[in-house]
């Protein structure tokens, strides 16, 4: 028998012309057990879909959830039934490359849920599924009906206010990950992945299909594709290169107890106990002079021969300018009283 890789019902909106938006998915599932696979597969078929549900396709999955037991997405259904908005169901039988506005939603929500990690799921091609969507106060709006929506706004006396022209969403809006704390919503997309204990400052950035293992700090950028371990710190305005930003084809990731100095860079990954000093951006290409602990030095190397390394700390020289590596012997820890109430 198949076995179902995620499933979701959701709920979501659609422009004039009939065509998703965006998916609410309540409780998306994934790696669902074999006797629920058994029972969506009997009454959804053993293919990949996504197909708005219509009252009696809704009655017979529910009723075939409660007989199995699976009451949390029975519950979820009875719900989100009772609404006169659309109804989806997603089921994917693979880890396929989301084709569909309701399949790509289904993926990002799996990462803000904590069900899968960044890059362990496939989201290829999701900008081109993906509309771009005015995100109002009147909820999602196709960006092509924007000015139209406006002035029917305005002859019924109220305001149109956009908060952002986006193809993704704000995270919060659609999942709030126990144990983190946000301090700005819009600086977290949809597709991002927060791990427990989680703060994200003011001038934080946390893109799609990147994100924290927890605890950790972020005041810097975390581009999409990164991941960063537990207990590493991104001081203020660092930037946290991605393969979108110029990190190419390589994956780029902070492991644990790591610190980046405010306005630093990171172009290459790293392991665990690392520091970069504030101000200095070390790239793949970055030449760097390595001081050994006696004091001796070797012949300057670019920075990518020291990728996923543990125990480094790069530094540039005040006064001959140039980037040396020593052996970092300070792993930074994080206050846990900032990370352990959240």
């Amino acid at each position: 028998m198949n076995k179902i890789y995620s499933f979701g019902i959701g709920v979501g909106s659609k422009n004039q012309k009939g065509e998703w938006l965006e998916v609410l998915f309540p409780a998306p599932q994934f790696n669902p057990d074999p006797e629920i696979s058994e029972v969506l597969m009997a009454v959804l078929g053993d293919r990949t879909v996504d197909i708005e549900l219509n009252n009696n396709q809704v009655i017979a999955l529910e009723s075939a959830l409660r007989t199995s037991g699976d009451t949390l997405i029975a519950d979820s259904l009875r719900m989100l039934s009772a609404s006169d908005r659309p109804l989806v169901a997603v089921m994917l039988i693979g880890d396929e490359a989301p084709t569909s506005v309701p399949q790509a939603y289904l993926k990002l929500q799996l990462l803000s849920h904590r069900l899968v990690r960044p890059h362990n799921t496939n989201i290829d091609g999701i900008f081109t599924t993906l509309k771009t969507i005015a995100w109002t106060s009147a909820g999602p709006i196709d960006v092509e009906e924007l000015a139209s929506r406006t002035v029917e706004a305005k002859l019924r006396g109220q305001i149109l206010s956009v908060n952002c022209i986006d193809k993704f969403p704000r995270m919060v809006d659609y999942i709030v990950p126990s144990g983190v704390r946000i301090a700005d919503a819009s600086r977290v997309r949809l597709g991002a992945y927060l791990g427990e204990g989680t703060t994200v400052m003011h001038e934080g950035f946390v893109n799609f299909n990147a994100g924290t293992i927890g605890p950790n700090m972020v005041e810097g950028r975390i581009s999409a594709g990164v991941l960063c371990g537990s207990g590493s710190d991104i001081g203020g305005g660092a930037s946290i290169m991605g393969t979108l930003s110029g990190g190419g084809n390589m994956v780029i990731s902070l492991g644990s107890q790591c610190l980046l100095g405010a306005n630093s860079g990171l172009g290459i990954p790293l392991g665990d106990r690392c520091t970069i000093e504030a101000g200095l951006y070390v790239t793949a290409g970055t030449k760097v002079v390595t001081i050994n602990t006696d004091g001796s030095e070797s012949a300057a190397i670019k920075a990518n021969e020291l990728s996923h390394k543990d125990d480094l700390l790069f530094r540039r020289n005040s006064i001959s300018g140039r980037v040396e590596c020593l052996t970092n012997y300070n792993a930074i820890q994080l206050n846990k009283a900032l990370h352990a109430s959240n």
